[in-house]
């Protein structure tokens, strides 16, 4: 009996090393890095760039006619791939190269990153950013670069040209995401993060830029034929296919953005599910009373309303903030959508401004009061009067620069190269007269 004994315990005593080895602190803490963070930023990335290719082209791909449907994906997968590009190449640099900075400084650095990051310059398997690999935080910060002018797409969807959407796309993450990513996210010396502005995942960043280029945009291409018809979504289980992946997707880019996996990671992904949940029930609930019955796409966009309402509030905000942000959202995202964009005369085609522009802003604003810990959130004392000041002079400074960047933008891509499909191309659809394909051989 006592052999066996004995080598039960030696077979126990190798894994039993082992599991001390990966378990103890020391080796967590070992050089800084930390594996379990590192693994969930990596899932998170995937997440987030699931979230464009396919996501959104599913989802606005469903919206469009059937003659433009391969265009919307075309554009998805152009932007991801030129933004990766010019990301590599200076955009990381521009965004989080924190050279020269020093907090109380407001020189260019406040504004702009440094260029000592260009072509990932010094950037190396052995970099690390907190507890994860530099790489790894380069990849997550990516991912945001590219789903941002990606949302934008769904304003000028069906009639701009291919060639002004790559210029655009490129020069607008250059001139308006970059400077604005590293304004709020740049750490000491940032000009909003000095100022202590709460955009955990990128209310200000994402969604607000986005829906400000897209009113721009929308305005500069000018309406589609036949407005204010509506186009009729030629495929809404597509559409709801391209939601289910964005909502998931989602998690990663809330819960990732706390850069650990910790408990504000668990409860970003927590309040993610509620918002959407209670906008999407709320934009029902208002057809159900107006015209008698819910919609798929109703179901769809108060969602996506919903998730981009809570992007902001994510990492302070508890379950009570979240029911609010995704009620007010909700309401204000359809009046957004169904009255205020008719009134204002200009043809957003897949309600970007409505639902990204108006949901970020629900959570900047949202986040001054519901981030308190007295209302169930994680900041202990929060002054939300200060607060609200400052979470509405950095969503309204961007929202001006952005506005001015982008039109301006416009305007010299359309002198240049035109904005504008023609008339034939425009019937014709844009599978066709952009890339010689069609979505579909019927």
């Amino acid at each position: 009996m006592r052999p066996i004994i004995k080598t039960a315990l030696n077979g126990l005593v190798l894994p039993f090393l082992v599991l001390l080895l990966f378990f103890t602190p020391s080796a967590f803490a070992a050089d800084g890095l930390n594996s379990g963070d590192t693994a969930w930023i990596l899932i998170s990335s995937g997440l987030v760039l699931f979230m464009m290719i396919p996501g959104l082209a599913m989802f606005y791909g469903g919206l469009v006619a059937k003659k433009n449907v391969l265009s919307v994906y075309v554009q998805c997968f152009a932007i991801t791939a030129v933004v990766t590009v010019i990301w590599t190449v200076i955009g990381y640099s521009l965004a989080f190269d924190t050279v020269g900075m020093a907090a109380g400084e407001c020189g260019i650095h406040a504004f702009i990153g440094g260029t000592s990051k260009f072509f990932l310059r010094g950037v190396t398997p052995e970099s690390l950013s907190g507890s994860i690999p530099e790489l790894v935080f380069f990849i997550f910060q990516l991912t945001f670069a590219i789903i941002t002018p990606g949302l934008i797409i769904g304003a000028f969807a069906e009639r701009m040209k291919f060639s002004a959407m790559i210029l655009f796309s490129a020069f607008w993450v250059i001139l308006v995401y970059f400077p604005v990513a590293h304004m709020v996210w740049g750490g000491k010396g940032s000009f909003f993060g000095d100022m202590g502005v709460l955009d955990f995942a990128g209310g200000i960043v994402v969604h607000i830029t986005a829906g400000v280029a897209a009113l721009a945009a929308a305005i500069a291409v000018g309406k589609r034929k036949g407005y204010p018809a509506p186009t009729v979504p030629h495929n809404m289980t597509m559409t709801l296919t391209g939601t289910a992946m964005l909502w998931v997707g989602w998690f990663g880019f809330n819960g990732g953005s706390a850069l650990a996996a910790n408990g504000q990671a668990a409860m970003a992904v927590v309040v993610t599910q509620i918002s959407p949940c209670v906008a999407a029930l709320t934009w029902i609930a208002i057809e159900w009373i107006r015209v008698g019955r819910p919609s798929a796409l109703g179901l769809a966009t108060g969602a996506i309303a919903g998730l981009a309402a809570i992007t902001p509030a994510s990492g302070t905000v508890g379950p009570l903030g979240a029911v609010v942000i995704g009620l007010v959202s909700g309401v204000l995202a359809n009046i957004a959508a169904t009255w205020a964009k008719y009134r204002l005369g200009f043809d957003d085609a897949l309600d970007v401004v409505s639902v990204h522009g108006v949901g970020g802003f629900v959570g900047i604003v949202l986040v001054s009061f519901f981030a308190s810990s007295v209302l169930g959130g994680s900041v202990e004392g929060l002054d939300m009067g200060k607060q609200l000041g400052v979470q509405l002079f950095a969503a309204v400074s961007v929202i001006v620069y952005c506005a001015v960047v982008s039109f301006v933008l416009l305007k010299i891509i359309g002198a240049v190269v035109g904005l504008r499909v023609n008339d034939e191309e425009e019937v014709q659809g844009l599978d066709i007269s952009d890339h010689g394909e069609a979505g579909y051989d019927l």
